[in-house]
């Protein structure tokens, strides 16, 4: 396997065999870094990190990830590039490329972070786009092979607006790694047939299987994993807030929910989750509508059953995971990282 100057656009453009390198360098990594062994292997390159949509996890994983492996790092907020303003994308990308040795995007359609990759002479990374959030499904994936031990014939059901980029990465990564994976949300919030069309193929090959229904009670002794998401997403309109709420509401994680899952099932969270009244956009919501917590309740949140923050932290080492084998020369590679 070769990954040295490959784009990471979607898990979809990735081999079974190379994702689960990634997740095995990965864990390499979180290893050296609980060791505090010292793994500054690109002392001599830069990044840039390109943020149309702000993050705290994404932009902080990517920095952090960059400074422990000794790069230098630019980060680009909406107003600290022109690109698609005064400057097309195909020539902030051959501009960028000129002077680092990676880029990173976050932002809107996936045809954006195409095109930077299409122009760039350097890896180009998808920290996010409207229809895909990769670096998320690795980090998620291995969060739940560190806790069951394995991910062949596991069974994750993502519930809620099962048309965003988490659930697209997630049906995506779940057919590559062996997992049957339940979408289970309102009708007219269903994965695209595009997304479904090209994941089922993978699915069928590597013995799993997806399946889309708008019915909580096929979790019922089934699922090892229950994964949610905000159903207010950035941008989203507040006049239609209430329409949002009212469709999503059956499907809250709940404890109810947990009890329908398989023994053991934990949940998963891509965060930030509206889960108390700790934030002023929950407060806003709470004066509207009245509600003390949404996609999932406290109890769900704060137990031994959420893995969340394990996700939070395994966004920096997958993310390292990937940069590495994108970055660094085969035959320069350590072994001492190998």
């Amino acid at each position: 396997m070769n990954f040295t100057g490959r784009d990471f656009l979607r898990v979809l453009d990735y081999s079974e065999d190379e994702l689960r390198y990634m997740l095995a360098t990965a864990k390499k990594f979180k290893q050296l870094k609980k060791e505090g062994k010292n793994h500054k292997v690109f002392s001599d390159k830069n990044i840039a990190i390109i943020f149309e949509k702000t993050s705290t996890r994404t932009r902080c994983s990517f920095e952090v990830a960059g400074y422990d492996l000794g790069m230098g790092v630019t980060y680009l907020d909406p107003t600290g590039s022109q690109m698609g303003h005064k400057e097309s994308i195909a020539d902030t990308a051959r501009v960028l490329s000129r002077l680092y040795d990676g880029i990173e995007y976050r932002g809107f359609d996936q045809s954006i972070v195409n095109t930077l990759a299409e122009y760039s002479d350097v890896p180009v990374w998808n920290g996010l786009t409207n229809e895909w959030h990769p670096t998320q499904a690795l980090a998620d994936f291995m969060t739940l092979e560190e806790h069951f031990g394995r991910l062949s014939g596991l069974t994750l059901a993502y519930v809620g607006d099962t048309h965003n980029n988490v659930a697209n990465s997630l049906m995506a990564m779940s057919a590559k790694m062996g997992v049957n994976f339940i979408a289970c949300g309102p009708s007219s919030l269903r994965p695209s047939d595009a997304v479904i069309n090209e994941c089922s193929p993978v699915a069928e090959r590597n013995g799993c299987s997806i399946e889309v229904t708008d019915n909580i009670a096929v979790l019922d002794g089934r699922a090892d994993a229950i994964y949610t998401d905000v159903w207010l997403s950035m941008g989203e309109d507040k006049v239609k807030w209430g329409e949002r709420i009212e469709l999503l509401r059956p499907y809250q994680v709940n404890a109810e929910m947990m009890n329908r899952a398989k023994p053991g099932a934990v949940f998963l969270h891509c965060l930030p989750a509206f889960h108390d009244l700790n934030t002023a956009v929950a407060r806003d919501v709470n004066e509207k509508f009245g509600l003390t917590e949404m996609e999932v309740t406290n109890e769900v949140f704060e137990s031994n059953r959420s893995l969340v923050f394990d996700q939070a932290e395994n966004r920096m080492h997958t993310i390292k995971s990937v940069m590495f084998l994108t970055l660094y020369k085969k035959e320069k590679y350590n072994e001492e990282y190998n």
